[in-house]
């Protein structure tokens, strides 16, 4: 599978898990320290929201301060959904993935960047399904593509504090948990825990 297939799925999976989210659940706790359900699906929709125009070649300067606070008003399911559109449609748009991205730390490639987006969504969209008891299991491809790049990466995530330690797992644990274990998470997470 290639990247922006893993993309396109990391995107549909994180809007699913959105629209499962019940009507008293969005102040609900989740493995994210200090983030309920509504501050992680507002996360996302912030990081889907600038992938427009950072992927279209704008600088954070450019965009200036138009995504903060909160992006999802009244109905949090129908902000998600038209950010993940819209996130997509720049995403596929010919020629995007060959350009550079001008991001806080730098300059880099929109490959870089959009398989950064892929492990926001995979683990994010694995932290609200467990938050919300929805299905945590995400789809076997994307994970695997995620953990080939994230393997790289590891080492710088973890001396930038991007990521909490890892969790120690049993033998015969899955790609899945072992990429959750790399960014910080416990697969046996729930929530109260």
């Amino acid at each position: 599978m290639d990247l922006l297939e893993a993309y396109r799925r990391s995107l549909a999976e994180f809007i699913d898990r959105v629209d499962q989210v019940g009507p008293g659940q969005w102040s609900d706790p989740t493995p994210c320290p200090g983030w309920d359900v509504r501050t992680l699906v507002n996360h996302v929709v912030g990081e889907d929201r600038w992938s427009v125009p950072l992927l279209a070649g704008r600088t954070i300067d450019e965009v200036g301060s138009r995504f903060d606070g909160d992006l999802l008003g009244t109905d949090p399911a129908v902000a998600a959904r038209e950010a993940a559109a819209q996130a997509e449609i720049a995403a596929v748009h010919p020629g995007a993935v060959d350009r550079t991205v001008h991001l806080s730390a730098g300059d880099t490639p929109a490959e870089e960047y959009l398989s950064q987006l892929l492990a926001e969504h995979l683990v994010h969209g694995w932290d609200l399904a467990v938050a919300i008891g929805a299905e945590p299991r995400m789809d076997p491809e994307a994970v695997r593509v995620c953990a080939r790049w994230f393997a790289g990466r590891v080492d710088d995530y973890r001396r930038g504090d991007l990521v909490r330690p890892e969790v120690p797992l049993p033998a015969g644990a899955d790609e899945q948990d072992h990429l959750l274990s790399a960014f910080g998470r416990d697969p046996d997470w729930v929530p109260g825990s």
